[in-house]
């Protein structure tokens, strides 16, 4: 199977963020994969190693950064990599993200399933893979747990989650997944895989390589724009409700809701 696996690079789940009013800040700050499009990269390795033919392509937008986490999916075992890195891409929502990386995508033949994460941590705006199979013109399912491709390779069986239970749907391919916790177990890049992964093609993408009007892309391009960002509030101390009995704690418990929570 020949994959294809949209990657983006997200600060880390335990990074200490610094929130400014117009931006959050990054100083400083640790970038690592966005862990459902780990998912999504296994899922791709996992696939070709069943087929035991075939090779995986990451395709990234994002500033020179990024490069790390391209070469961490190389060193997982991904083949090759496309990375969309230019300042006119700057400010990109999740509309002219998908434009550019189906600009991108449209340039590679012989593709069979291309694999997104179903949301990046960071925004959590979960429109990238959606988008991007409008711009393809393929059909997609979102939150995928299970994937099984036909004996003929002409279509894949998906078990998607939804609210309350599982949906299994079957889609021709070529066609987009979008990645759920619990579709696999993404391995750790193997030291063998990191000394490998530096000699694999990684390839810069420009904004003119693809053809792409600047005012299409961006900031300029973009449909959606935060306005402010900021903390949320600190947390209170709980309190701890005391009595000797269940009807003293009741009432205490009242008293304070009324008094110094003023809810009721």
């Amino acid at each position: 199977m020949n994959s294809i696996v949209c990657l983006k690079q997200v600060p880390d789940t335990e990074a200490q963020l610094k929130v400014k009013s117009e931006q959050i800040g990054t100083e400083g700050v640790k970038f690592i994969i966005n862990p459902y499009d780990e998912y999504g990269v296994e899922e791709a390795l996992v696939q070709k190693e069943k087929d035991g033919a075939g090779e995986v392509s990451i395709v990234c937008l994002g500033p020179d950064r990024c490069v790390e986490a391209i070469r961490t999916g190389l060193a997982m075992g991904a083949d090759k990599a496309f990375h969309i890195d230019d300042p006119a891409f700057d400010g990109s929502d999740a509309m002219a993200t998908a434009k550019a990386l189906a600009e991108q995508i449209k340039k590679m033949d012989n593709y069979d399933l291309i694999f997104c994460g179903k949301q990046a941590i960071d925004d959590d705006q979960g429109q990238v893979g959606v988008a991007l199979a409008e711009h393809l013109n393929l059909p997609h399912a979102s939150l995928v747990t299970k994937v099984e491709v036909s004996d003929d390779k002409k279509s894949v069986k998906l078990n998607r989650q939804i609210v309350g239970g599982e949906q299994i749907v079957e889609l021709p391919i070529p066609c987009i997944i979008t990645a759920q916790k619990g579709l696999n177990e993404p391995r750790y890049a193997s030291l063998p895989g990191i000394m490998k992964a530096k000699k694999k093609p990684l390839t810069p993408v420009k904004a003119a390589d693809l053809g792409i009007d600047t005012a299409a892309t961006g900031a300029a391009g973009s449909k959606t724009k935060a306005s402010n960002f900021s903390s949320p509030p600190p947390r209170t101390k709980a309190k701890i409700i005391g009595g000797e009995s269940a009807e003293e704690k009741a009432a205490s418990l009242a008293k304070a809701l009324r008094e110094e929570a003023k809810i009721i």
